[in-house]
């Protein structure tokens, strides 16, 4: 019969949300630009494009999880969709690679920084305790490694109600890490801007903060659709996906950890010590 299916590929309709999340994110982009450089409106237009990538990722995403409920994600679809997902952590890895580098070369090669006096933490500099906030976190995120585990082999075993509470416990343990992290910025000893140990710090530790928030959302998500009763133990790669990232988030605290905290402030005086 003409026009009959006769694979196991899923031809996506026409969709308007790429056209317009790229003007969202050019509006973002440019309202944050426009906000860096105290041009009127600034702010307001920058939150207009936050606002439309927001309602853009919604809309975007509903969009695939409809196609999921029609039976569209036939086993080669989701596998391509694990291959999308496996990419997009490779992409994030090598996000977080820029920033490590930038961290070592200053720390390794601070001779050839006049602005640092030629030695890394720069003198005068006290650093955050890495025993105290720091290791807290970090024993944070591991638990919450091991409830979206439980989480998954629960769904995997059809124990719905072990799914809720290993979702529940992880969701409160990242709200607890942003928390944490949140006042430890608060009390930092050095500030962001005017120097190099300060921008190095903040811009690592704060874009790993920010894929906690991006993973408690992601995760929040995956309650509502349990309590909706979306996920089965066959068909369940929405939650798989955000597993798979919060175990990123995980993985890259631990070299944060190590590398930013302990590492990269020893031998400097530490704050309140």
């Amino acid at each position: 019969m003409a026009g009959a299916k006769n694979h196991e590929y899923h031809i996506l309709p026409p969709s308007i949300w790429p056209l317009i999340g790229a003007f969202s994110a050019f509006i973002m982009a440019a309202g944050g630009i426009m906000w860096m450089h105290t041009q009127p409106f600034g702010g307001p237009v920058f939150f207009l494009g936050v606002a439309g990538v927001a309602y853009v990722f919604y809309s975007w995403w509903a969009d695939v999880i409809r196609e999921a409920k029609a039976g569209d994600h036939t086993p080669v679809v989701s596998l391509h969709l694990r291959y999308g997902m496996i990419l997009f952590i490779a992409s994030e890895v090598m996000f977080f690679v820029g920033w490590f580098w930038a961290w070592f070369d200053f720390a390794l090669f601070p001779s050839t920084i006049e602005a640092v006096g030629g030695q890394w933490p720069p003198k005068g500099v006290e650093v955050v305790d890495p025993f105290g906030f720091p290791l807290l976190n970090t024993l944070i995120l591991l638990c919450s490694g091991t409830t979206v585990t439980w989480a998954h082999h629960a769904l995997i075993h059809g124990d719905r109600n072990g799914l809720k509470k290993g979702l529940w416990a992880t969701i409160l343990l990242g709200m607890l890490f942003s928390s944490i992290q949140a006042y430890e910025y608060f009390h930092a000893p050095f500030a962001f801007k005017g120097l190099n140990y300060g921008a190095a710090f903040f811009m690592a530790t704060g874009f790993h903060g920010f894929h906690v928030l991006v993973g408690t959302i992601f995760l929040a998500v995956c309650l509502k659709r349990t309590y909706n009763g979306d996920f089965t133990p066959r068909q369940h790669f929405g939650f798989e996906a955000a597993a798979w990232y919060w175990h990123f988030v995980d993985v890259v605290w631990l070299f944060l950890f190590v590398a930013i905290y302990v590492w990269g402030g020893w031998g400097a005086p530490i704050h309140g010590g």
